[in-house]
């Protein structure tokens, strides 16, 4: 790869995107910074960063290590920091310490975790402690960095969230992997790098671009950003918020907060947060800035958005804003609401909502009464609803059609299993738990925080897990369809999509006709049979399928019959705009 200074910086390797006037490449920076530079060009405060780039991702793979020079420039990066918070890393009296995320251009859940606290060491322990008054404090801070590091740098699989203090999980990951945890703080921050490239090729990464058609050499940047302290006081506490609710699609802010908290707690479901009003009731100051940032983010990102901030002694640091993952519901409901809005047209709102959702939306639900007199399992937070049946299974290996995945919380290394089961269930977490949002991605029924001692009492069953109520029932119960002439927004959604899409679907077409279900299935296997020449219609349960879809737009066909119109359409929309984008490709980008 040749050197190519990066303008921001005059660095090959980094990128530090602080200037309003000047946006940085999601490709080079991932989309994690990119957000950090929007929200920080709208006068939003965010900690200060920089960013180690896909490019050198790519030659970190390429090579063999972290690429020459980027030593260097993370210390240069360092200086920067230092030098804008008047702080130092690994020494003196006010010290830095940094996060180290990761972010690739698309959102990505599968790669390595973040890590907090990066920098601390023994003597850094003891300055932290010196500037904040609070020795409990910066042990604490030292004890989480060292498991952080521990488990997603070194690979420690043993449980070390409730051991006492540093020493002890030192002892743990030094037992179980062999290695010790750097008390040089540049060696923390070379390898940390090297972890989060190497992530980007993990087997739950795979598993996540395999799923959704993500090019597997996407790679990832690095974002390493001064830490802010949720867990610092009283005053202090971490959050999540979504400026539209991402399971009914209501305009309306949706979100949990944690006193005395750091992000990782959140997300990882480790612990349940209260509702966002627990932050409105302790400080409404911070809570009203909160929600006039969040209404800034959601009207220019012309979309819902998935907001975490961290509150430091009373004061808000906004850490990432993107587009909310959402329930298929929830994205119907808010691509009708924008276009009422004024904020995106009928055809951009089209987009905004796929065939897989409305199909997830049009699949059974409970049927009424259902569940009388039937023996409730388990409940908790209705966290992606739906409905799934099948047999409750412990680990992400066993899970799979038919089956229920249920564990205590769910992590990256789970999202094989989460992708492959029918319904997630959890023990422990909220609304925006790792579990809550990733099957919101998937669509796929999930409640969480059912309580400790679910996993034991459910595996091996068969259940029913009724994910829009929050409720998990012995057995198989009955359910119901829903109709989409029967819901305005899809009705609407599909008048949109009759303009936009580039076929007809409809109940009868004209001749000739060709229709899939008449052939004999040990013909047809499991590919879309070939159209023959001429055909203007098509018909069959193969032609609802989005790759019935594109065989059937590839052929020239002017009308598809299906029952269900909106699923058809969106897929054919969809097929037409990545055509256009292959001839405009193969054209050389003329017009």
């Amino acid at each position: 790869m040749s050197a190519v200074l990066q303008p921001e910086t005059g660095h090959r390797w980094i990128v530090v995107p602080d200037d309003p006037q000047a946006e940085p490449s999601r490709d080079l920076v991932g989309g994690k910074a990119w957000s950090l530079w929007r929200m920080r060009s709208l006068g939003l405060r965010v900690p200060p960063v920089f960013v180690v780039t896909t490019e050198a991702c790519a030659e970190y793979f390429a090579g063999d290590g972290l690429p020459e020079g980027l030593v260097d420039e993370l210390a240069a990066g360092i200086r920067r920091l230092e030098a804008e918070l008047g702080r130092s890393f690994g020494g003196g009296d006010r010290p830095l310490l940094v996060s180290v995320r990761s972010g690739a251009a698309i959102s990505m859940p599968g790669m390595m975790d973040t890590i907090l606290d990066l920098g601390i060491t023994d003597s850094v322990e003891a300055a932290l402690a010196a500037e904040t008054g609070d020795p409990a404090f910066a042990a604490e801070v030292h004890r989480r960095f060292t498991g952080f590091y521990g488990r997603l740098v070194l690979g420690c699989t043993e449980e070390l969230e409730d051991l006492p203090d540093t020493a002890a999980v030192r002892a743990a990951v030094l037992d179980d992997t062999g290695s010790r945890v750097p008390a040089d703080p540049w060696e923390q921050l070379r390898e940390a790098v090297a972890a989060v490239f190497a992530s980007s090729r993990s087997r739950r990464a795979v598993a996540y671009r395999k799923h959704y058609g993500i090019p597997q050499d996407l790679g990832t940047a690095v974002t390493v950003q001064a830490m802010v302290f949720g867990n610092l006081d009283a005053d202090s506490g971490t959050g999540v918020l979504f400026t539209r609710n991402p399971v009914t699609g209501a305009k309306e802010p949706y979100g949990e907060y944690l006193e005395c908290g750091q992000g990782e707690d959140v997300v990882s479901g480790r612990v349940t947060p209260k509702p966002l009003s627990e932050l409105a009731s302790r400080a409404p100051e911070v809570h009203a800035e909160l929600l006039r940032a969040a209404d800034c983010l959601d009207r220019e990102g012309r979309d819902a958005q998935d907001i975490e901030f961290t509150v430091q002694h009373g004061e808000l640091f906004l850490l990432q804003s993107r587009s909310a993952k959402r329930t298929a519901q929830a994205a119907v409901r808010i691509a009708v609401a924008l276009v009422d809005e004024g904020a995106v047209t009928p055809a951009e709102a089209v987009r905004r909502v796929t065939a897989e959702q409305v199909r997830t939306l049009l699949r059974p639900r409970l049927a009424d009464g259902a569940a009388d007199g039937v023996a409730e399992l388990a409940s908790g937070t209705a966290a992606s609803p739906g409905v799934a049946c099948g047999v409750a299974v412990a680990t992400p290996e066993e899970a799979g059609p038919g089956t229920i995945l249920v564990r205590r919380s769910t992590s990256p290394d789970d999202v094989h299993g989460m992708i492959a089961a029918a319904g997630v269930v959890t023990e422990q977490g909220g609304a925006t738990s790792h579990a809550a949002v990733v099957s919101r991605a998937l669509d796929t029924p999930c409640v969480v925080g059912c309580g400790a001692g679910t996993v034991d009492a459910l595996v091996g069953r068969t259940i029913t897990v009724d994910a829009t109520a929050g409720r998990v029932y012995e057995g198989e119960l009955p359910t119901s369809a829903t109709s989409e002439d029967g819901d305005a927004d899809l009705a609407r959604l599909c008048e949109w999509a009759e303009a936009a899409a580039p076929v007809r679907v409809a109940g009868s077409g004209p001749e000739p006709v060709f229709d899939a279900d008449t052939v004999p299935p040990e013909e047809l296997g499991e590919s879309v049979p070939a159209v023959p020449p001429g055909t203007r219609t098509v018909r069959g349960a193969v032609f609802a399928t989005s790759e019935g879809v594109r065989a059937a737009l590839d052929a020239g066909v002017e009308v598809i019959v299906a029952e269900n119109r909106l699923p058809v359409l969106l897929a054919a929309i969809e097929h037409g705009d990545a055509a256009r984008v292959v001839d405009h490709q193969s054209s050389g980008g003329r017009s």
